[in-house]
């Protein structure tokens, strides 16, 4: 038997599995830490601090924003039903588009420039890739 170069060899053992799925954007809510994930890519990612809510998470290929963590969800919404009475928000065990928050969390926030064209920039991303994420809370 000849033996086998390395790339041969991954290649013999890449056979044997199928192909991994279509990556999909995704959130997920983690009530655990009253906080929102979201991941348009499963690149490599890094994360970059925007404010005290925000961290986007940039591709290591790229540099673009492919995801983002929001801390402090049920807080976002305190403070927007204390600060803006009449936007009241009551999310009961429902879908909530990602957009609609990334907006609702730049409206909380006195942002300087740059963040606020990153938040416009988060917003279209959660836009295009059409992702909700699932989670009951009440403001």
């Amino acid at each position: 038997m000849t033996p086998m170069s390395d790339s041969q060899f991954a290649k013999e053992v890449l056979s044997r599995f199928p192909p991994a799925p279509e990556f999909k954007p995704f959130a997920i809510y983690d009530s655990d830490g009253d906080c929102i994930e979201f991941f348009t890519s499963g690149d490599s990612f890094y994360g970059e601090r925007v404010d005290d809510l925000l961290t986007v998470y940039r591709s290591q290929d790229t540099r673009e924003i492919i995801g983002s963590l929001v801390k402090g969800v049920s807080g976002l919404f305190r403070k927007l039903d204390k600060n803006l009475p009449g936007l009241r928000i009551e999310i009961e065990a429902g879908s909530v588009k990602l957009e609609h928050l990334f907006l609702l969390a730049q409206w909380a926030r006195e942002s300087p420039e740059i963040r606020t064209i990153t938040y416009k920039e988060l917003i279209g991303l959660a836009e295009e890739s059409n992702v909700s994420v699932e989670m009951s809370l009440s403001a």
